[in-house]
């Protein structure tokens, strides 16, 4: 079996679940806390770990081994017993679980359903690869509303390969999600490395518990994360590589500087909790993706370099938002934007962006000089089941980035009938108003009404254009009071 097929056959036991009352937005978390239990059964057997990392009641054959009623009972009382393991790992990643399932025959055949997979199979790839598939497959069913955590596979390697991070780096993503962009990174830097068998042991160990650093809000996610991380082999510290914790709030201040931060951002405007509670960022905003950016600037270390994944409101936004930019510009070298297509994410018509930048010393200013756009979303084919995004389609815009991860590699501007252009500084300054909002080719796409993105969609740019002119009139108002 292909780990295609696996992940499928992991998939359809959802099935089961559903019986039981489990719904999608369920169905992950529920299966795998039953499939790490097993992945590390199938790890130990095959050599892959020296050391079971769960204790004796909490392994495979003291599931196989009962039924019925003494089965739902036993698994109850393990997943309450691992969530206070001294292993402060495994009591993170089994913080506050507990089963749905009330039928015992259900749990029975899930059980027999992960044993019937031909697990040697699966180890070829990668037990940790089939877990990334399963999340796929999970971020992909809309029912399940999971694709708010899961970026592109594809986008997320075409960043990794331009960023070209380095053993020895350290590497944050400050919005972990499931840590994809992390994972990535770590499978990058192993195929540098021969799976890190170059390196010393110092720095292997640095690569395996110290290199990479994520930060997640929602615990749920933050298991995903964990359990992700662990069966790619990397093991973080005490609390895992993702922490559990708000970056906007005082926990995302106490993260450190990295010399490599990638992250896409949670979009949306904070209303109702998890918006910036920080004093420590420059502009007070409620734009939960403003806010990640000022982190993102201010946790760098100086010549470090992000790419950040961000919608288009966060590059025209008014106001602070112009604030924000301005001093990316100054105290960033901002040398790349990549316009993205539409309908990659989880909410269609959601237009979004990466943009590429390296730190400058803290003394620095005016770091922009000017600014690259490559522009994949005009006359872009449709993106969805039936024509997924793949790493082919980032191939163009690899080529004309360069090897350089600091944009420095030599550039050609296409023109206007080409997708990738420059632009000074002082053209955005002059004749944006210092927009990063920049686009010249007549997209034909655009002229078909389906295509518009949903009301609901139009409403939150309209929202945030009238959110900044508000802030802007309030600073107006404050100079005024101040005056008087």
């Amino acid at each position: 079996m292909s780990t295609s097929d696996i992940v499928q056959k992991l998939w359809n036991l959802c099935d089961v679940l559903r019986d039981d009352g489990i719904n999608y937005s369920d169905y992950v978390t529920e299966l795998v806390l039953l499939l790490f239990i097993k992945m590390e059964h199938e790890n130990t057997q095959s050599g892959i770990l020296q050391a079971h990392k769960l204790p004796d009641y909490a392994r495979w054959p003291e599931l196989t081994g009962k039924s019925g009623l003494n089965l739902l009972n036993h698994y109850k009382a393990t997943l309450l017993q691992l969530s206070q393991s001294p292993d402060p790992l495994i009591a993170a990643i089994y913080a506050d679980a507990q089963t749905r399932l009330k039928e015992p025959r259900h749990l029975e055949q899930l059980i027999k359903s992960l044993d019937g997979i031909d697990w040697f199979s699966a180890e070829q790839d990668g037990l940790g690869d089939l877990y990334e598939g399963l999340l796929e497959k999970n971020a992909n069913e809309t029912k399940s509303g999971a694709g708010q955590y899961f970026t592109p596979r594809p986008l997320i390697d075409a960043i990794i390969d331009v960023m070209d991070p380095r053993a020895g780096e350290t590497i944050q993503d400050p919005a972990a999600g499931t840590g994809g962009f992390l994972i990535a990174a770590d499978r990058y830097i192993k195929h540098q490395t021969d799976d890190l068998f170059d390196l010393d042991d110092k720095a292997r160990q640095f690569q395996r518990n110290k290199a990479f650093l994520g930060m997640e809000l929602v615990s749920g996610t933050r298991r995903l994360a964990l359990m992700n991380c662990l069966l790619h082999g990397m093991e973080g510290d005490n609390e895992g590589v993702v922490h559990l914790g708000n970056t906007l709030g005082s926990a995302g201040s106490q993260l450190p500087k990295s010399d490599i931060i990638l992250s896409n951002p949670p979009f949306g405007t904070a209303r109702g909790g998890g918006g910036p509670t920080r004093d420590d960022l420059t502009f007070a905003t409620g734009n939960k993706q403003l806010a990640f950016l000022q982190h993102i600037v201010r946790h760098l270390k100086d010549g470090g370099r992000a790419a950040v994944v961000l919608p288009d409101n966060v590059l025209f936004e008014a106001g602070v938002g112009a604030d924000i930019r301005r001093d990316l510009m100054d105290k960033c070298h901002l040398h790349t934007v990549l316009r993205l297509p539409t309908g990659i994410f989880y909410a269609q018509g959601v237009k979004t962006n990466v943009l590429f930048f390296q730190k400058a010393s803290q003394a620095a200013t005016g770091s922009t000089c000017q600014v690259w756009v490559y522009d994949m979303r005009a006359n872009a084919p449709k993106f969805g089941k039936r024509s997924p995004l793949t790493h082919a389609h980032f191939d163009d815009f690899k080529k004309a980035y360069g090897e350089d991860p600091n944009g420095q590699s030599p550039r050609t501007d296409q023109g206007e009938q080409g997708r990738w252009r420059c632009f000074t500084r002082e053209w955005i300054r002059d004749e944006k108003g210092d927009s990063l909002d920049i686009a010249w080719l007549k997209d034909e796409n655009a002229e078909d009404a389906a295509d518009l993105p949903e009301p609901a969609v139009l409403a939150q740019e309209i929202m945030a254009e009238l959110n900044g002119a508000l802030e802007e009139l309030e600073g107006i108002l404050a100079e005024l009071s101040e005056a008087a």
